[in-house]
């Protein structure tokens, strides 16, 4: 099968590595290349790749771009209203960073369910987040400086509460969906320890650095942490599930995680 990933710039994507890997040990046979699209370029190449490929992943900005040219928007995709996994055969279009989050906190023994969470972060990862907590029975507070993509979440998402600033307080989790504390921001923190003092677990959707600022902080005040990683593997797991109509399993997910930071990571 015939796979990519495409994006403005996925020249440092761990995508090839994780789903080849994934592919090689639930017994079948990829090649995934890594497509990077000038946003000007898009539309030119986009019907190109649906040609050409059995399946492909989508990250930023070509999450929504993709959409009209799907023929079905299933499950997490109509719930985001972005698309992250494209099977060619169908032309449909799905969404597996919200399955990807909640595994990962599963595995890592974190309950959502009456939790009351904080979330920095109401771009297109945050929202994906914030849906998936809802719908797992935590209480949702977020916070983005552009007020407008917190109430734009809202007007999707009615059950989350809009914070106009962070204050301390005490939440179960605290999740950074900012990407503040990667690139250019490396070495900074969207909260500071005020903050963080009051939280129960650190989650950070960041997976380079492996520690961010947000989450060295944290570890400083003797919280649990836990970054990005694991979510990105995962919603990979899924995807290739998508692509070969296998049926998820929980279980063997968490299996090749720990097999590919053995032998891979």
């Amino acid at each position: 099968m015939k796979l990519a990933v495409i994006g403005k710039d996925v020249s440092k994507s761990d995508s090839p590595k994780m789903h080849t890997f994934i592919a090689r040990n639930m017994g079948n046979d990829i090649t995934y290349d890594a497509i990077s699209i000038p946003e000007d370029a898009f539309e030119n190449w986009i019907d190109g790749v649906i040609s050409r490929y059995d399946g492909f992943n989508v990250t930023i900005p070509y999450k929504l771009s993709v959409m009209p040219r799907l023929k079905s928007i299933e499950g997490d995709a109509a719930l985001f209203g972005a698309v992250n996994t494209v099977r060619c055969s169908d032309l449909s279009g799905h969404n597996t960073d919200g399955l990807g989050f909640m595994l990962m906190l599963k595995n890592n023994g974190v309950e959502t369910n009456g939790k009351k969470v904080l979330l920095l972060g109401a771009g297109g990862a945050g929202r994906a987040v914030a849906k998936k907590l809802v719908q797992g029975g935590a209480a949702v507070c977020v916070y983005d400086r552009n007020i407008k993509s917190s109430l734009s979440l809202k007007d999707d998402c009615p059950q989350v509460t809009v914070l106009n600033s962070v204050e301390p307080a005490d939440y179960d989790i605290a999740i950074n969906a900012t990407g503040v504390g990667m690139h250019k921001t490396e070495g900074l923190s969207p909260v500071g320890e005020d903050v963080l003092s009051r939280v129960g677990v650190a989650v950070d959707l960041i997976y380079v650095p492996a520690e961010s600022a947000f989450l060295r902080i944290a570890k400083g005040l003797g919280k649990p942490t836990i970054n990005g990683q694991a979510m990105l593997f995962y919603q990979a797991y899924y995807a290739e599930c998508i692509y070969f109509g296998a049926r998820p399993s929980d279980e063997q997910a968490k299996a090749l995680f720990e097999k590919y930071l053995k032998e891979v990571n």
